[in-house]
């Protein structure tokens, strides 16, 4: 039997991963005060794709860069775009506890998009599981409420049925579909269209903002490296619901750098949210339940196309661990 060290190495990795991902985020809340997300989102593809391409020289499989499935291929791209720009401006302008909360509706998200896309049955127990959870997204949003809903909040789920989106296409695809289609295609996209933008709504940056943007796509590319390792260490069922623990470290790097302290919906919110997508997460890991477990087998970060995915970059490190021609 494997150790208690090792046991934990896998979830202590995935801890350090989501940790990452958002101090990742609280960057991105930073610069969000003072340039557009369109800018923001260029600038970290920009500087990700130098990491991305290190990753695509160790794929090995022969072929070209036409996509198997075209059609899958572009929802997926267009997806990934929208949520990229979606989810930056939404750490923008919301507190960082608000948002995680509406994107951890994306596995309820995907346990629904499961049935039209990958022919999944969903039974009463992870049904009723995501109507609980919408129901926190509700709290959360509070329609009616003092304050209202926002674009931000508007950002924030768009974000959500985004991610959902792309997710469920690799599943559905990403068997068949080359690794490097799957990485390239979204940052390429986000790369042309934030370009396109940017003559709008570009401002001077000074080297401290350029730096930071360095900083975001650093700590993706490390989180990413970090969560492939994770579940190549212990099973899905351990390492997915570490992304929870993201709401703790929003809460914690929210009150030290923003001010920002959950509200009592929020909180409440949250926590229905989280509850439904664990109950997901460990239904799909229980046999004879999920054919195709769409949400335990998701990296459980928003397809945001601005960095490498976990899945790809693992299929590329799994191929380059294989017997090939000689160097």
């Amino acid at each position: 039997m494997p150790s208690s060290r090792h046991a934990l190495r896998g979830p202590l990795l995935a801890l350090l991963a989501f940790m990452l991902f958002s101090a990742h985020d609280a960057v991105v809340k930073t610069l969000g005060g003072s340039y557009a997300a369109f800018q923001i989102v260029f600038f970290s593809v920009l500087l990700g794709l130098p990491l991305a391409m290190l990753m695509l020289m160790r794929d090995r499989t022969d072929g070209t860069l036409r996509p198997r499935y075209p059609g899958w291929t572009a929802l997926r791209t267009g997806a990934s775009v929208m949520t990229g720009v979606s989810v930056f401006y939404a750490f923008s302008v919301l507190p960082l506890t608000q948002v995680y909360a509406i994107l951890f509706a994306a596995p309820l998200l995907i346990t629904v998009l499961a049935v039209p896309v990958l022919g999944e049955k969903v039974g009463i127990h992870r049904g009723g599981a995501v109507l609980l959870g919408l129901v926190g997204v509700l709290i959360v949003l509070r329609p009616g409420g003092g304050e209202g809903l926002s674009l931000g909040h508007g950002a924030a789920l768009l974000g959500a049925v985004g991610s959902a989106l792309a997710s469920i296409i690799v599943r559905r695809i990403g068997a068949a579909e080359r690794s490097v289609v799957l990485l390239l295609y979204p940052m390429m996209a986000n790369l042309v269209v934030m370009a396109l933008a940017l003559p709008f709504v570009y401002q001077p940056m000074p080297l401290l903002d350029f730096a930071s943007i360095g900083v975001i796509a650093a700590l993706a590319f490390i989180g990413t490296l970090c969560v492939i390792a994770a579940y190549k260490a212990s099973e899905a069922v351990l390492i997915a619901p570490m992304q929870y623990s993201q709401i703790l470290w929003a809460a914690l790097l929210g009150w030290l750098f923003f001010d920002e302290l959950p509200d009592g919906a929020t909180a409440l919110g949250a926590g229905v949210v989280i509850l439904s997508g664990l109950y997901i997460l460990f239904r799909e890991g229980r046999a004879n339940v999920s054919v195709n477990r769409p949400v335990l087998q998701t990296r459980s970060r928003p397809e945001t196309g601005t960095a490498p995915r976990a899945s790809a970059l693992e299929q590329i490190g799994a191929r380059d661990g294989e017997d090939g021609p000689p160097r």
